[in-house]
């Protein structure tokens, strides 16, 4: 069945079932594969985009309930890679691993553009059900914050 996904401001006419989640048309039907598969359960958060503003779990997602709606991965957030969520990511060289890191900092986004200065509180919950097993959480609550001051300039 052919579904227009509107994903980082292009449209995208894509074979697919309805059912099918959102994770896998982005990767494999749009060719997009910074979104990345983690648990594929909703839990770990590396599979995080942005749908019409709010940090979404792609791996659960029916790509029926993202058509009409305005869909930004982490190739969205940027072409030169200096958005201010990626530049602070950089400075505090906050991954290790790398791989949740497109869902931490889609998350990130979120949050940003939501608050402009959060609390530790308001990042702690944003960032809740983002896992990172290399244990990077002081760095990304710092690079969130610093994101947060180079957004104002």
């Amino acid at each position: 069945m052919a579904i227009t996904l509107n994903i980082n401001g292009e449209d995208h006419e894509l074979d697919a079932d309805p059912q099918m989640p959102l994770l896998w048309a982005i990767r494999e039907k749009a060719g997009l594969t910074g979104t990345k598969f983690g648990c594929g359960i909703a839990r770990c958060g590396a599979c995080t985009v942005i749908i019409d503003g709010a940090a979404v779990r792609s791996c659960n997602t029916p790509v029926a309930a993202a058509a009409g709606k305005s869909i930004r991965t982490i190739e969205g957030v940027s072409e030169n890679n200096d958005h201010p969520v990626q530049i602070a990511w950089q400075d505090l060289t906050v991954p290790q691993c790398g791989y949740c890191q497109s869902g931490q900092i889609m998350s990130a986004v979120a949050l940003l553009e939501k608050s402009a200065e959060p609390t530790d509180r308001e990042i702690d919950q944003a960032m809740a059900g983002n896992i990172c097993r290399c244990g990077t959480y002081p760095r990304i609550r710092a690079a969130i914050h610093k994101a947060a001051e180079l957004s104002k300039t």
